[in-house]
């Protein structure tokens, strides 16, 4: 894997006189801060060696690099899934390929169901831990080069708690009221029962998403500095839950975006 890690980097890198130190990932309706982006290099994933092929038809599959609010970024339009039938060392190999490219602060974004009752729809939360115990699988399973990191990555701080510290006080600043909650990791693609949602709310999650996590445990692995933030698309208490619609969740992300943009590049600013 590290071979391709490497060959992957060395693609993407003759493409670009930048050298991004910033890497974002963005979610599911969550493209706005592309906007934001002074593009220099756009490469669809499908021409990157070794990286998976986004198959969800929400997310574009393209990896940009330039500059964001002055700092030189590359952006992630469109992740990967466990539930796309890939493994999660696929899932998570750009991650790998952002730290072989000098990246160090890696930020992510994810719409993500409500499970705390005080959340509404549309809400911006900032993901301050999480829980993966219900995924099959795990990144860091098996025999991993050395020069991934420690086999045994310590977990206590996998969100920065400065970073946090930091969009908080942005979000003050901007006037944009944010959340602060646990987030869970499920595999999907189906949503969960009403019984799973009573469950996972019980275990302490406040929102339940199908990414992220993988992400983030290999950036944690790689010694990386992580910021999350999750978009409440839809509500999941299990006393009002109503069907859920795609375009209703669409709706929401888009309803949400320009504070996740506004947070997202002012955070990048103070960087």
């Amino acid at each position: 894997m590290l071979e391709q890690v490497q060959e992957a980097a060395r693609f993407i890198d003759a493409f670009s006189t930048f050298r991004p130190t910033i890497g974002i990932i963005l979610g599911t309706g969550l493209n706005a801060l592309v906007n934001e982006l002074t593009v220099e290099t756009e490469l669809p994933y499908e021409q990157i060696p070794h990286f998976p092929l986004s198959t969800v038809e929400f997310h574009h599959g393209r990896l940009l690099i330039g500059t964001l609010a002055g700092k030189p970024a590359l952006v992630m339009q469109g992740r990967f899934h466990y539930y796309e039938g890939y493994t999660m060392q696929q899932v998570t190999f750009p991650v790998r390929v952002m730290k072989e490219l000098g990246i160090n602060t890696l930020l992510v974004s994810n719409a993500a169901g409500g499970l705390n009752p005080d959340f509404r729809t549309s809400d911006l939360m900032i993901i301050h831990d999480h829980i993966s115990l219900l995924l099959p699988e795990n990144p860091l399973r098996g025999q991993l080069p050395r020069e991934f990191g420690d086999r045994f990555p310590d977990m206590s701080e996998p969100y920065s708690l400065a970073l946090i510290q930091q969009a908080e006080a942005v979000a003050q600043a901007l006037s944009i009221p944010v959340r602060k909650g646990v987030y869970v990791s499920v595999t999907g693609p189906q949503l969960e029962t009403r019984a799973e949602y009573r469950m996972l709310r019980q275990w302490g999650a406040d929102a339940v998403g199908m990414s992220t996590v993988p992400e983030v445990i290999v950036a944690s692995q790689m010694g990386m500095r992580v910021f999350g933030c999750s978009v409440i698309t839809d509500m999941c208490i299990p006393e009002t839950l109503e069907k859920a619609e795609i375009s209703k969740i669409l709706a929401a992300a888009a309803a949400a975006e320009p504070k996740l943009t506004a947070l997202l590049r002012e955070l990048v600013q103070r960087l």
